[in-house]
């Protein structure tokens, strides 16, 4: 039996229709009262909120149902923009996992427990990453085809949960997928799903640039073997 004990802590938790990364910047317009209160409460001691994707109800005006796994986000910025509105400047930090509700009035507070990547030094890490970057590098090319403009990397990544992590950030896809990357529990596995889909991506994006033909003569560099 494990004998780990993760870090717990009390957060308040804003359900959003996104999906926040840890290391992604996320901008927010906060004009709700009970969130404004939140904010005016946070900013005087300890500056994190908990952000977690919407799983049931809505963002604006009524109760929403958070995910189980959300990511902390540290609030680097404010700006008062009118009566009652806050624009906030955020960073995503840590992952977390609610395990209850304390309450959820005005504003939901939840006790969570950090959640880490595991496995981060296991041997097939550094080949998962270095398909990871090879991948990432065609994607990012055919984005700024499709797109018709440039799109580069900001920073280069630093670690393995980095790259994962800017990758889940960068990959165009639906928000419960993105949900279900965050959710992933260890570094192995969520660089190996991620591969998959950069994969599809690219043969996906191919097509819609040169046909099938092309695209699968294209994609075939990208056979790893993984095994």
């Amino acid at each position: 039996m494990s004998t780990e004990r993760r870090e717990c802590k009390t957060l308040p938790i804003i359900p959003l229709n996104t999906v926040l990364f840890p290391g992604m910047t996320l901008p927010l317009r906060i004009f709700e009262p009970r969130y404004v209160q939140m904010i005016q409460e946070r900013i005087k001691g300890d500056p994190r909120i908990g952000v977690t994707l919407i799983k049931e109800g809505q963002e604006v005006g009524g109760p929403a149902v958070p995910h189980e796994v959300g990511t902390v986000a540290r609030i680097i910025g404010v700006e008062k923009k009118g009566r009652g509105v806050l624009l906030l400047t955020t960073v995503g930090e840590q992952r977390f996992r609610v395990r209850r509700i304390v309450h959820d009035e005005p504003y939901i507070t939840a006790e969570v427990e950090m959640f880490p990547l595991r496995d981060a030094n296991a041997p097939e890490v550094g080949v998962l990453v270095n398909v990871q970057m090879t991948l990432l590098a065609a994607y990012m090319e055919l984005l700024s085809q499709v797109s018709n403009a440039e799109i580069r990397l900001q920073r280069i990544p630093e670690s393995p949960e980095d790259v994962a992590y800017l990758v889940a950030m960068l990959l165009q896809m639906p928000l419960s997928i993105k949900q279900r990357l965050l959710s992933i529990a260890s570094l192995p596995a969520m660089l190996r799903e991620e591969v998959v889909m950069l994969r599809s991506e690219i043969i996906a994006l191919t097509v819609m640039l040169r046909g099938w033909d092309i695209a699968e003569e294209l994609a075939s560099p990208f056979n790893f073997s993984l095994n």
